[in-house]
């Protein structure tokens, strides 16, 4: 094999990083059961509302489901807070669709609440705090070091801010119209229809971003290592201590 057959220790470490991104971007947003358990109420709802029209069973049927995949993850003794985040979307859908009583309703939280994120992203990125910085950094053990230490970071995490907000504002630009000028269930199939390719592309586009990126500074390592040296200077001074004319004297007394 030549030189040029073998991996160099730069390509070594892109893929290191890759891998680590990968898992990262798993670990933060649910991967594929966190998908499905995103979609399937909305699903639910709007298949059932589509067939009868009849909000309380539509609503009933959508919130049964959420529980139901909670459960499922308690028993499997799985992380919960994809599940969890998904009952409280469709339970506040549920509440406000019952106090209004407009089926459409069901699907105003979760859009005022997209909203909201998208802004969120673009707000915090002009503002040199890129949410999607806060988001990964504990994940990556890096925590904010990356905003004075790491710059090639933090620039990642800025594009993959802008990504995340433009993208979900213009999820939000052709809901809302929807949400006044369509019907309940033309308004609840492009919404599930609009679920998954956003935030599949936003992730994408989060991973290449951060792949190029430098390292992340592992702080916990540092700090691991700060207190291990310090250990070390203890243990060396009470040595240093120990073996002094003074030290053998009182070891002698």
């Amino acid at each position: 094999m030549t030189s040029l057959d073998k991996p160099t220790e730069d390509t070594t470490q892109q893929d290191d990083a890759r891998a680590v991104t990968e898992a990262a971007l798993f670990e933060a947003f649910g991967g594929v059961r966190g998908m499905v358990e995103t979609v399937l109420p909305g699903l639910l709802f709007v298949t059932i509302y589509t067939i009868n029209k009849d909000l309380h069973w539509s609503a009933i049927a959508a919130l049964a489901v959420s529980l139901v995949l909670v459960v499922v993850r308690l028993a499997m003794k799985d992380t919960v807070k994809h599940a969890f985040s998904g009952v409280f979307g469709v339970a506040f859908g549920v509440v406000f669709a019952m106090f209004t009583g407009n089926a459409k309703d069901f699907y105003l939280p979760g859009m005022l609440y997209t909203l909201g994120l998208s802004l969120t992203y673009i707000v915090t990125t002009l503002a040199g705090v890129p949410l999607m910085g806060l988001i990964l950094g504990p994940v990556f053990k890096e925590n904010l070091s990356w905003r004075t230490r790491n710059p090639g970071r933090k620039k990642a995490y800025a594009k993959a801010s802008w990504a995340w907000g433009l993208i979900l504002l213009g999820k939000c630009m052709i809901l809302f119209p929807l949400y006044w000028w369509a019907d309940t269930t033309q308004l609840g199939w492009v919404l599930v229809t609009l679920k998954i390719p956003p935030f599949l592309l936003a992730v994408w586009l989060t991973w290449v971003f951060l792949a190029k990126a430098p390292a992340p500074i592992d702080v916990f390592a540092e700090m691991e290592a700060e207190e291990r040296a310090e250990e070390e200077r203890k243990a060396a001074a009470a040595t240093e201590r120990d073996e002094s004319p003074a030290g053998r004297h009182r070891r002698e007394a």
